[in-house]
This record gives C-alpha cells, structure tokens and sequence, in this order.
C-alpha cells in the first residue's frame, strides 16, 4: 500500500530569481563592486561547483551572500570553466583551451546572481538596474528560468 510518493519536482527549488552579467571582470573584482554598489556581502563558497563526465571536468567558482533583511540567499555564479590543453606533437608543445558553460544556452553571459526566495519583481529589477550603472558591467539582465534547458545546473 502506497501511502506517499516523492518525485524529482518535490527536491527542485522553484523559488529563485536569475540575474545574467556581461563583464570582462574576474569574479573576485565584480564581487567586490557588488558588495560596493549593492551593500552585499559577498564571499568566496569554500568549493566551486564542479561537475564530472567521464570526458571532462569542469569547476565554477561561487560566492555567496545571505541577507538577513530580506530572508534571501544570492549566488553569484561563473557561467565558464576554461581549461588548458597540452599536447606534444614532433617534439613541440602545443596549448589549446577549452572553455565549458554551466548553462551553455547562454554562452554570452559571463555570470549569473541567483536569489533564492520568493524575490520581489521590482526588487530584481532595481537591482538589475543598480549592477547596470557598474561602471565595468557591460549589462545585465533578468533571466526567465523556464526558458532554459539547463536549469537544472542551478539547483544546489
């Protein structure tokens, strides 16, 4: 007799807003300038989130903010993971990189802010609009996480 059943959508959190940054910035600046212009507190997470596939590795670097105003966890995410390749051909040394994205349906954004919890619209959205007037931030932007076949990379 079945009393209860659980299903994968019972351990997906649904509850979370995505912000996309377009930067040249390393990840440790554009965190100190979120910190600076968001009154954050963003941190260096111990470990990267890293994924392993019997061809390749890969490993995004995470910082993590929990506001206690606002009962909201952030992550500011890398989309990237690049790796260097060294191969010995005729006695040279040849170097080639490959770069892997955590969401690869958006290879153009550099990092993503999720904000778990039950986020206001507007408070997104001015808080888009303040990461926007970052001097170094090419753009940003709200992601519609439906639209992504990738989501689930960002449930951890």
């Amino acid at each position: 007799m079945q009393i209860h059943s659980l299903g994968l959508d019972d351990f997906s959190e649904d509850e979370y807003s995505l912000i996309g940054i377009h930067t040249t910035l390393e990840d440790y600046k554009l965190a100190y300038l979120l910190n600076k212009n968001l009154q954050t507190g963003f941190y260096k997470f111990k470990e990267n989130l890293k994924f392993e596939t019997l061809q390749e590795k890969a490993s995004f670097s995470i910082f993590n903010y929990s506001s206690k105003k606002y009962d909201f966890d952030w992550f500011l995410i890398a989309n990237s993971f690049k790796r260097e390749n060294q191969t010995v051909s005729n006695e040279l040394l040849l170097t080639s990189e490959t770069k892997t994205y955590l969401i690869p349906e958006k290879k153009k954004v550099d990092f993503f802010i999720k904000i778990s919890g039950d986020a206001q619209y507007d408070f997104v959205s001015e808080t888009v609009e303040k990461i926007k007037k970052i001097d170094q931030v090419i753009t940003s932007y709200l992601i519609d996480k439906n639209t992504l076949k990738s989501k689930d990379f960002l449930i951890f």
